[in-house]
């Protein structure tokens, strides 16, 4: 036998695994395929980047002295982490001209300055961020957690403010801790732009669904299109692998002894003791 896989069917009919229809497919693909390719990508960046956003104010939000600021973070990690993103997704499209009153604020076309976006895409980007922002704000906070809290103390004693001392000291260390988990959230959300093929968007799996529709190949649409998540994903590992291991690197040079004191304007004498 060939390269063709042949499977019985209903009845002892045969369905031919297409083999030339699949390379080109794959390998000349169609501008829908290109067009939803370039979806996939780009609302999987600016949901992981708003989403980011969305989890350090959370995370910063919870670690609050207002017990009504925690109280609005906790429950907003509670509920979008809770229920399902493809629920949340039609709360988003569908659920919010109810919520509104009429106001539809994803229609057919939204300008957006220069930027004209399909109301699908945007509701799907919405979704998307809202829901990785839930995840992003427990993955900050344990990045700020990990900070030795003496290195607030200390910049606290320099006069430093709350802010400054989350920029300047906190942040860039959390972010050795957030980057490795970050990467993978990235790689999930490369993934999960799928689900936004239920609300209509002409993303990489709604295009296997409409060439299944046209061609009745089925295996082939889909598993073509697996191939193209597959690389998508494998690629962004190749960059987080290269981004971790340049924080690794950057991170040994930074645990020598007295290298806070160094930044805090101290110095350390041969016997260990801290000074001026």
């Amino acid at each position: 036998m060939p390269f063709d896989m042949v499977f019985a069917a209903n009845g002892g009919a045969s369905l031919t695994f297409d083999l030339d229809f699949f390379l080109r497919f794959v390998f000349q693909p169609s501008p829908a395929l290109l067009s939803g390719l370039a979806i996939t990508i780009y609302v999987a960046v600016f949901a992981q980047l708003a989403g980011t956003i969305l989890g350090t104010l959370s995370a910063l939000a919870g670690m609050s002295r207002l017990r009504l600021v925690r109280a609005i973070s906790g429950i907003y990690v509670w509920f979008f982490r809770g229920t399902p993103l493809l629920v949340q997704m039609f709360l988003v499209y569908f659920g919010t001209p109810y919520l509104l009153g009429g106001l539809d604020l994803f229609p057919r076309d939204v300008n957006i300055g220069f930027i004209n976006l399909r109301g699908a895409i945007l509701a799907g980007l919405v979704a998307l961020s809202i829901n990785e922002g839930a995840y992003m704000s427990e993955i900050v906070r344990a990045g700020i957690l990990s900070v030795d809290l003496g290195q607030t103390e200390a910049a606290k004693s320099l006069g430093m403010t709350y802010g400054l001392t989350m920029r300047r000291i906190v942040l860039p260390q959390a972010l050795r801790v957030i980057i490795p988990p970050l990467g993978n959230e990235f790689n999930n959300m490369l993934k999960t732009t799928s689900l936004m093929s239920i609300i209509a968007v002409e993303e990489l799996f709604r295009v296997a669904q409409a060439a299944n529709s046209a061609t009745f190949k089925a295996f082939e649409a889909y598993f073509g299109v697996a191939l193209y998540y597959l690389a998508l994903t494998t690629i962004w590992s190749a960059v987080q692998g290269r981004i971790e291991r340049r924080l690794g690197a950057s991170a040994g040079r930074e645990r020598q002894p007295g290298l806070w004191a160094r930044m805090l304007g101290l110095s350390r004498s041969r016997d260990g003791q801290v000074g001026r």
